[in-house]
C-alpha cells in the first residue's frame, strides 16, 4: 500500500479514536498516527541499502521499479519473496505489545502498528501478493544462514 493511503487511513483511525474517546491525550493520538505511518521506515532503509542513496525520491523510485518487476514476475507465474521488512514481523509486533504492558506509550504505538499491518494484510490479500512478505523474523533468519 502506498504511503499516502497509510497517511490518510492513519489519520482517519486517529480521528475515529479521538471522536469516540475525546479525553484521550493528544500525545497518545499522535503516537497512534505516527506508528501507523512510520512503521514503513523499514521500506526506506531497505531501499537506501539497495540503492546506496539516502534520498527519499530514490527510495520511492526503487519501490516503484520493484512493483513493476513484481507485476511482471507474477504474470509469468513467478512467486518469490520481496524485501525483508523487520518492523512488519510478528516478533517485532510482539515486542512492542509486551512493552505496551508496561508503558501506555508503547500500547498506543502497538495500536498504530497493528492497524497498519492489518491494512497491509488486506491489501496484499486483495492484490494476491501475500506470498511476497516474510512475516516471521526467525524464518527469514533461518533462510538467510
Amino acid at each position: 500500500m502506498l504511503p499516502r493511503y497509510h497517511i490518510l487511513l492513519g489519520a482517519l483511525l486517529t480521528f475515529f479514536i479521538w471522536y469516540f474517546a475525546p479525553g484521550l491525550s493528544w500525545k497518545y493520538l499522535s503516537l497512534i498516527f505516527a506508528a501507523s505511518v512510520l512503521i514503513d521506515f523499514d521500506h526506506y532503509v531497505n531501499a537506501a541499502m539497495k540503492t546506496k542513496k539516502l534520498s527519499l525520491g530514490s527510495a520511492f523510485n526503487y519501490h516503484k521499479s520493484l512493483g513493476v518487476l513484481q507485476a511482471v514476475e507474477k504474470s509469468r507465474g513467478i512467486r518469490k519473496k520481496g524485501d525483508f521488512h523487520l518492523f512488519h514481523t510478528i516478533e517485532f509486533h510482539v515486542v512492542i505489545a509486551l512493552l505496551g504492558i508496561f508503558s501506555m506509550s508503547f500500547f498506543y504505538i502497538f495500536v498504530g502498528m497493528a492497524y497498519h499491518s492489518l491494512l497491509d494484510l488486506f491489501y496484499l490479500i486483495n492484490k494476491d501478493y501475500l506470498y511476497r512478505r516474510e512475516y516471521f523474523f526467525f524464518n527469514w533468519l533461518a533462510k538467510k544462514f
